[in-house]
């Protein structure tokens, strides 16, 4: 029984690429807490999660003051039973998104452990269900973009063999929305999938009214089209369109996607490895998508998430997002807009170790006995 022995924490910022806006927010940097867990017979594991600019600070002192000194000691091969030990280590945080983000950076640590020492990559350690994943894009149709823009971002990609494009959509006036729907669909044609994003923007009555547009240009989702706590809304609105309706990346519990199913609020799950708590939760999350025959394509984390969806059965996208490229030492490999996880054991995430180690903003370090 290998026992851990010590826990290494740092943080980076990695500035995105390009302006990303949305309905209501913009992604400013992504703030990026780094767990790495030693056990007792050398074996090293690397996780991470993220923020969009915000509270990385406050994960990092939760993971230093609280849960990283519960690991020492601890058999690295139990994830199970640490995930729930840190739960409820922190149930009067719980459920949030601190905790969450914190407990995903330990969580995946662990899973990489694991799968170095059994020698197999996660997507087949986690399930093994297929080799490779279409890719649809969403870093050219951001809301502050001009039409042109989206068209030719969208023709690019389809080029490249993407099977499709998101577009956010919560322009002031709907026609706003409307003609830059159209303008893409005239210019992809109809069998290219146009996905469209609200970031939670509207009402309940705003968003029946959008999802009537969105119905006239064949589009493959309308992703969260208003609060996430709002499951009742979501109900609603599900009733009064044919489009199918997304969400998932703002949920923090698997109780919550469980009131999505039941009520049939939700066609698509996006749950988010990170916000989620980790890779044990999530795996969790797409196994009851799919006793409801309910798709899972999860959001952002493109890296992380290939492994994720190559597991499970009922995944149909990955979300391209580039992010990581500045920290590791080599891309995801992509062929003809198809995403092919690692061979390779552990997450399948080649991490630059000095390149981290230049942009650390934040470094603990908890040791335990041998």
């Amino acid at each position: 029984m290998a026992k851990i022995t010590r826990v290494e924490l740092q943080m980076i910022e990695l500035v995105p690429k390009v302006k990303r806006v949305d309905a209501i927010q913009t992604f400013v940097s992504q703030e990026t807490p780094f767990v790495t867990i030693y056990d007792s017979d050398g074996a090293i594991g690397t996780g991470y999660s993220y923020t969009i600019g915000t509270g990385g600070p406050s994960v990092m002192a939760l993971l230093e003051h609280t849960l990283a000194p519960a690991l020492i000691g601890q058999d690295a091969d139990r994830i199970e039973g640490i995930w729930r030990y840190l739960l409820f280590k922190t149930h009067a945080t719980a459920v949030g998104a601190i905790t969450s983000l914190a407990l995903a950076a330990i969580d995946t640590a662990l899973w990489d452990l694991k799968c170095k020492k059994a020698g197999l990559p996660l997507w087949k350690a986690a399930g093994g269900s297929r080799e490779h994943i279409p890719l649809y894009t969403t870093e050219g149709g951001w809301l502050h973009l001009e039409t042109q823009a989206l068209v030719s971002d969208a023709l690019e990609m389809q080029e490249r063999g993407f099977r499709g494009s998101k577009i956010k959509i919560g322009c002031e006036h709907i026609s706003q929305d409307a003609k830059r729907l159209e303008a893409v669909r005239a210019a992809v044609g109809d069998s290219y999938e146009i996905m469209t994003d609200g970031n939670q923007g509207f009402t309940l009555s705003e968003a029946i009214r959008r999802a009537r547009l969105l119905e006239e240009y064949g589009i493959g989702w309308f992703e969260e089209p208003m609060p996430a706590d709002d499951v009742t809304a979501h109900v609603e609105l599900s009733r009064r369109t044919s489009v199918p309706i997304a969400v998932g990346e703002s949920m923090y519990s698997m109780s919550q996607f469980k009131d999505y199913l039941q009520h049939g609020a939700a066609s698509i799950v996006q749950v988010d490895v990170a916000r989620i708590g980790g890779i044990t939760p999530w795996l969790k999350v797409a196994h009851l998508s799919e006793a409801f025959n309910v798709m899972v394509c999860p959001h952002f984390l493109m890296e992380l998430h290939l492994s994720l969806v190559c597991a499970v059965p009922n995944a149909k996208w990955l979300e391209y997002i580039p992010q990581l490229d500045s920290v590791t030492n080599a891309p995801m490999q992509i062929t003809d807009g198809v995403a092919i996880p690692s061979q390779e054991p552990g997450l399948g995430i080649d991490w630059d170790k000095d390149a981290i180690a230049a942009k650390s903003l934040m470094f603990a370090t908890i040791d335990g006995e041998t």
